[in-house]
């Protein structure tokens, strides 16, 4: 593998915070675990405000979009940066500067989190001490796993009634598979959580009684009552990582005393291994414990120089190892993009190599483009300031470029590099939308256009049958928050129609078949032939387009517009006209005419082709299911489960929790709408659930004509019905 950079000397001469001083985090869990309240308090605590935001109170800084503040959720991924002293290891005395990522925790916004994890060194994994692993807890953590992120967690709510840290824990390493270890226990929970027993240096952190803000703590000696049981974890904790690290592993067998900076340089090598997850308790709302998750970010989480260094590829298809250097030629990933009312489209860049410098110009492999940068900002919530050069390990907004989508790379001109995109899910759900007023069409164009660009799992398509303009996303919340940052940023009143699920369709085996589009009206006429042989693929496989043609039985200028006459009728398939995914086509014969033939003709044959292929493949339609997670009291769980299974739902697994029982379940999507009210009908309110894309499977026979009749497509597929389909 090949190397862009090398770390000697990594530093320029300019910069502020040297890399090894620098740590870019994201905050990512659950919706309502504490992550936006856990920000706003580490913001406090580092100066950057004098006040602290709620976000009960619509005064959180991380969520500064009208609708955050409204819902007191966190909607889009906030950037934000502040500095802390470290007081261990190293560059004790110094202050590092932290780049904050605040994530969203509902699942419907999971790409911000995509993204964000994508461009991240390290990140916090926030959990309720009461709930432990929540649904959007495992989804969160699948995706730092998948960017090989390192993580500390912060096990947030001790002060709530029912709060259990060993519980949390016990949960993480049951759900996750992770390897967690607290470093502080608490003393006490709930309305008695006084304090923090630290395991490392054997001492005592007491929080201030007469201090609500929480700045003033005190520490002191083990109390008495609390030696043995901290020597006990003391000992669990060096044998976990002696476990992982060979340094303490020989020290504890040698039966060595193991020193509080010794243990912390373990523990560091260990999480940035990914072996270790280190767990810290506090209650972010009522300020206890964040300063010393500030500490254990400078102590435990990788600077840029300690990442494994980010991959990317050559024109010729190598891999290319990138390490942070300022002195390399620049390089950066552009993983957001924002709209904003004052200086237009925002592109937030991670910079991995080199220096990004105001009035310079960048080049776009994907695009073949060069752009100019005409401002450079820090971005601080809705913030922001200017800045004159980024380095190396920076997130930072540039203005000036236009023709840049989420996943672009950005380097100087001269450097062969394409770094590897995120990745999204595919929406599953969408709707028709139209404006109230036919002077306000152009405008809901242009903002549909602007929302599209922002958001990747944000799809604006037209149905070309009926003119309607169609949006797709991952919810009905995702929707609606579409709609109404329509009307607030663009000024348009749109009426939307009812939400469609979006369905798939596929085969369920082999099948050939030929198609012919000759047509003959004198003078020249056109003639095209093909035959095509389709197989299913495994669910998630996607579609693969073969040429298979031997012989020279179609000529090569003609084989490539078959192709594509296949991939435009596998758009439509035959049972209710929704796209065809998981099959292969092999492109194995035909025939041509020497004066006839031309690429239309072919095109034609192929989608016809296709679709009789497809008739006899046994066609099924595929429609989204949901993985669903109830908690409720348990008086009300029969309701709750007989609620789900006449929602075509199948109960997974099923368990308690203090008095609430948790029931997992996959439903399809199409059931699940107005759920929201329903379980709240059905529990007196006193009931929660999350559900997000889990699979797609066959729609049941007896579901099929239903769902069929109903189709947008309806009567437009020609005399095959949903009874023949299945």
């Amino acid at each position: 593998m090949a190397t862009v950079t090398s770390v000697s000397g990594a530093n320029a001469a300019g910069r502020r915070y040297p890399l090894e001083r620098t740590r870019n985090i994201g905050i990512a869990a659950h919706i309502d675990a504490g992550k936006t309240t856990t920000t706003e308090r580490m913001l406090y605590y580092a100066g950057v405000v004098h006040r602290i935001g709620e976000v009960h109170e619509g005064t959180a800084v991380t969520d500064w979009m009208a609708q955050e503040r409204e819902r007191g959720i966190t909607i889009t991924s906030a950037a934000i940066s502040c500095e802390w002293e470290a007081t261990h290891g190293p560059f004790r005395g110094e202050k590092h500067r932290i780049n904050i990522i605040d994530t969203p925790g509902h699942v419907d916004f999971t790409a911000e989190v995509e993204r964000s994890l994508r461009v991240l060194d390290g990140a916090v994994g926030v959990f309720c001490a009461v709930a432990g692993v929540q649904p959007q807890s495992e989804t969160v953590w699948r995706q730092m796993d998948k960017y090989h992120v390192p993580r500390i967690a912060f096990i947030n709510k001790m002060d709530r009634v029912g709060a259990d840290f060993e519980g949390a824990i016990a949960s993480m390493n049951e759900r996750l598979g992770a390897n967690a270890h607290p470093l502080y226990l608490p003393m006490g929970v709930e309305e008695d959580f006084e304090g923090l027993v630290d395991l490392v240096d054997q001492r005592v952190i007491l929080f201030d009684e007469h201090d609500p803000l929480g700045v003033a703590y005190r520490e002191e000696e083990l109390p008495e009552e609390w030696v043995q049981p901290a020597a006990a974890r003391r000992e669990a904790l060096v044998e976990a990582v002696a476990d992982c690290d060979d340094e303490i592993a020989q020290l504890y067998l040698e039966g060595g005393l193991v020193e509080g900076e010794v243990l912390r340089a373990g523990i560091r090598r260990a999480t940035l291994a990914r072996a270790l997850v280190p767990v810290l308790p506090g209650s972010a709302f009522k300020n206890k414990g964040v300063q010393r998750l500030l500490e254990a970010i400078l102590d435990y989480l990788p600077s840029p120089l300690e990442v494994t260094a980010v991959e990317g590829l050559n024109e010729a298809g190598e891999a290319v190892a990138v390490e942070a250097d300022d002195r390399a030629r620049v390089a950066g990933l552009a993983f957001k993009l924002m709209n904003d009312p004052f200086v237009g489209k925002l592109v937030f860049c991670r910079v991995y190599c080199g220096q990004l410098q105001k009035g310079a110009s960048v080049h776009n492999p994907r695009t073949g483009r060069t752009e100019r940068i005409s401002r450079l900002m820090v971005m601080k919530a809705d913030a922001r300031e200017d800045i004159e050069v980024a380095y190396s390990g920076d997130i930072c907004a540039i203005v000036g470029v236009k023709h840049v989508a989420t996943g672009d790379t950005l380097r100087d001109k001269a450097l062969d590099l394409r770094l590897e995109p995120p990745s999204f899910p595919d929406p599953v759900i969408s709707m028709s939308i139209e404006p109230k007023t036919t002077a306000d069409q152009e405008k809901m164009s242009l903002g549909l256009q602007r929302l599209a660009e922002e958001d990747p799992t944000f799809v604006v398509s037209t149905d070309e049958e009926t003119g309607q303009t169609l949006i797709a996303g991952m919810g009905e919340l995702h929707l609606e928050i579409i709609r109404d940052r329509l009307f607030r940023e663009f000024k348009v009143d749109a009426a939307a129609g009812r939400p469609q699920i979006a369905y798939r369709e596929s085969i369920g085996g082999p099948a050939r078949a030929e198609g012919k589009f000759i047509r003959q009206t004198g003078g020249r006429g056109q003639y095209g032939h093909c035959e095509v042989e389709l197989e299913p693929l495994e669910r998630g496989a996607g579609v693969e387009l073969v040429d298979a043609i031997t012989g020279g039985v179609i000529p090569r200028h003609f084989i490539q517009p078959t192709l594509d006459g296949i991939g435009e009728a596998a758009r439509n398939g035959v049972v209710a006209g929704y796209p065809v995914v998981d099959f292969r086509a092999r492109l194995v014969d035909g025939s041509f005419h020497e004066v006839d033939s031309n690429e239309m003709a072919f095109k034609m044959a192929g989608i016809f082709a296709f679709r009789e292929a497809m008739r006899h493949a046994r066609p099924q339609l595929l429609e989204p299911v949901m993985k669903v997670h109830v908690e409720c009291p348990q008086e009300y769980q029969g309701d709750v489960v007989g609620d789900l299974n006449r929602r075509r739902g199948h109960i997974r697994d099923m368990g308690s929790r203090g008095d609430l029982t948790q029931v997992d379940a996959v439903v399809p999507l199409e059931r699940m709408f107005g759920y929201a009210t329903d379980v709240r009908s059905l529990t007196k309110g006193r009931a929660s659930y999350t559900m997000e894309p889990s699979h797609f499977e066959a729609v049941p026979p007896n579901v099929l004509t239903e769902i069929v009749e109903s189709s947008p497509y309806a009567g437009r597929l020609g005399p095959q019905t949903a009874a023949e389909n299945s």
